[in-house]
């Protein structure tokens, strides 16, 4: 089958051709050239190049009169040639399998063998290429060691006699398929190894071993699904057939198991998109992007830069803007808090370029003027959320641009904008309708007028804040208008009187959370009628409040819905307050007490056992639950000191 000349019929020697005479049989081999063990009986010790092929196939076929190149005397030469001729008769599977080599031919066979292997010619081998893109099953050679016994008679049978691999169909190999070590990936037999590493040596190209003539068609497509992990000059598919040199680790040995080396870049694109999602945009940028095209491509989805968060990164600055706003139009949030690197140029640009903007968020951007916020009003009539906090250059001008342009506005932040005054906030109020939140933090120029105006002009107000404005009890009444009123923080308001304050929680009856905190106006009694009267009411923050014992004795009493309260910096709270609300409220999860000098500690420990299920939050227990996360994460006090 896999003699050199088998083509060419007139060369085989006067008994080949007796043999063949009844059977006219055409053994066309595909690799143009014999078998290994034609090679090893027929071969020449030295190398062999064009000019002496006339030579090596006179050689082969005239075994009888002595020309063929070995180390062996004449009795070696014709036994050789018998032992060709005997194995070119055999046809089937079956013979080949029965052939035997007697001892003298096996020692004949393994003085010549090691010599003889280095003689065959590269170019009789066909490149792998040639087995992938051929459109017919292909038979395939395979690489035979040196056996050291008679026992190994079976591995010398040219398995491309009848055996045929069905072509895989390629695939895109991953750009970031990681090398394996030159030791191989881990294989399920461990026949392969010894020849892989015997013939690294002498630098010849390994063929993979090919299933056996019994074994289903699905197997051996199985058999040839590895990954090119080792540096090939060339693009390797990941499912290609095994028949290229340079998978011999990943399909080595007679009869292993199949090797499973499939990458995550075989998950579908959506896994991956979702799995980067997770990643913030410095990770992906800075890490997943660079691992290869088929990242860089996915981070690069639109997706990713709808939300843009660049808060916190001082390398981001104009060009970037212009860069994102020019390639990507389909930004809807923009997150750019302390960036210092950004000026009114970069904001207005991608403002012109996105007009799909609807979330902008730029808190400690103290460079910013009114131009950037004026440009987002004017080219992004989505606008929904606008939170500037403490941004000193900003005026009324920019609200009033916003009034203008910005009808969509439902959510602004404009706390320590310290140049703002009621002008701006009038205008703000009458051109956003649909504003939903409102948050001030010491505008000292906000007064009473503006949240008079909101109050009468957005209707639909769910949040309320006036954290140290100079906001007095005449402004918070116009506030019980809002029946969707849910959240009010009046912390530091100077002239807030308890009426005020019940008349709020009296009309508001979806108030869920009132914070009080730093109004020493605020005592026991207007505790009490919160209680009664907060129907909604979930959170009430107290801190620094004139309340006593009394107030948290009335909220455990009277409400059946509060479960947060923090009474901290109360002087006059005393262990009796703390005891009674614990056992009198039933809806009570946390209960803040900190710096309440009056409370001990061993009461405090005391609750906590009675009531696991309340939050008690005092220096000591704040200071035990943050050392309980500490240990939790795996944190120990030897690891620390030593480091």
């Amino acid at each position: 089958m896999g003699h050199l000349l088998s083509k060419n019929g007139y060369r085989l020697n006067k008994r080949t051709r007796k043999l063949h005479h009844r059977k006219k049989k055409k053994r066309n081999c595909f690799l143009q050239g014999p078998c290994m063990l034609c090679f090893i009986v027929h071969g020449n010790s030295g190398g062999l190049d064009d000019d002496d092929s006339d030579q090596f196939e006179t050689g082969v076929n005239g075994g009888g009169r002595g020309r063929c190149h070995s180390n062996a005397g004449g009795t070696g030469i014709g036994s050789t040639s018998k032992l060709a001729g005997r194995y070119a008769a055999l046809t089937s599977p079956e013979d080949c399998a029965k052939f035997l080599l007697s001892p003298r031919e096996l020692a004949i066979w393994e003085g010549q063998g090691r010599s003889l292997l280095s003689a065959v010619p590269a170019k009789l081998i066909p490149p792998p290429a040639l087995f992938r893109s051929a459109g017919i099953p292909v038979p395939i050679a395979v690489a035979v060691s040196v056996p050291g016994s008679a026992s190994d008679y079976a591995e010398m049978v040219c398995k491309r006699k009848c055996a045929e691999v069905q072509r895989c169909t390629p695939c895109k190999q991953p750009r970031c398929a990681f090398p394996v070590p030159e030791g191989g990936v881990e294989d399920g037999g461990g026949g392969g190894s010894g020849d892989a590493s015997s013939n690294s040596g002498t630098g010849h190209c390994h063929l993979c071993p090919l299933p056996s003539s019994s074994s289903s068609s699905s197997s051996s497509v199985e058999g040839c699904c590895g990954m090119a992990l080792h540096g090939d000059p060339l693009p390797q598919s990941s499912d290609s057939s095994p028949c290229c040199p340079h998978h011999h680790d990943d399909c080595q040995g007679r009869g292993s198991d199949v090797i499973d080396t499939s990458s995550i870049n075989r998950l579908p694109s959506s896994i991956l998109l979702k799995v980067f999602s997770h990643l913030s945009v410095k990770e992906r940028c800075l890490c997943a992007s660079l691992v290869c095209k088929y990242w860089r491509d996915l981070c690069l989805d639109f997706q990713f830069w709808k939300q843009i968060d660049l808060s916190g990164l001082q390398q981001v600055n104009d060009d970037l803007l212009v860069k994102i706003a020019s390639r990507r139009q389909n930004v809807t949030e923009l997150n750019i808090s302390d960036c210092r690197g950004v000026q009114d140029h970069g904001v207005c640009s991608l403002a012109a370029h996105c007009p799909g903007l609807q979330r902008y968020t730029a808190y400690r951007c103290k460079q910013l003027s009114d131009l950037s916020l004026s440009s987002l009003a004017l080219h992004c009539p989505l606008l929904a959320k606008v939170h500037v906090g403490n941004q000193d250059k900003l005026t009324d001008d920019a609200l009033k641009k916003l009034g203008e342009h910005s009808s969509e506005l439902k959510d602004i932040h404009l706390g320590q904008c310290y140049s703002i005054t009621d002008e701006g906030m009038v205008a703000l109020s009458k051109g956003c309708p649909k504003l939903q939140r409102i948050y001030m933090q010491e505008n000292k120029l906000v007064t009473d007028k503006s949240v008079r105006a909101f109050a009468e002009h957005c209707p639909e107000l769910q949040f309320v804040g006036f954290m140290g404005c100079s906001v007095t009890s005449l402004g918070v009444i116009h506030l019980t208008g809002l029946r969707n009123l849910s959240s009010l923080d009046l912390r530091h308001i100077s002239e807030l009187n308890n009426e005020t304050v019940m008349e709020v929680v009296r009309k508001c009856r979806n108030l869920s959370s009132l914070n009080l905190c730093l109004n020493w106006s605020i005592n026991d009694r207007c505790v009490e009628i919160i209680a009664k009267e907060g129907r909604s009411l979930k959170e009430l923050y107290l801190v620094s409040c004139k309340i006593t014992d009394h107030a948290l004795i009335a909220i455990g009493q009277y409400s059946s819905t509060i479960e947060t309260v923090d009474a901290g910096w109360c002087k006059e709270i005393t262990d009796q307050g703390a005891t009674q609300i614990a056992r009198s409220s039933k809806s009570l999860r946390y209960l803040g007490l900190m710096r309440c000098d009056k409370v001990n500690e061993e009461t405090v420990e005391r609750l906590v056992v009675q009531y696991p299920h309340i939050v008690f939050s005092t220096v000591m227990q704040d200071c035990k639950r943050t050392l309980e996360r500490a240990y939790q994460m795996g944190w120990s006090p030897n690891t620390s000191n030593a480091s």
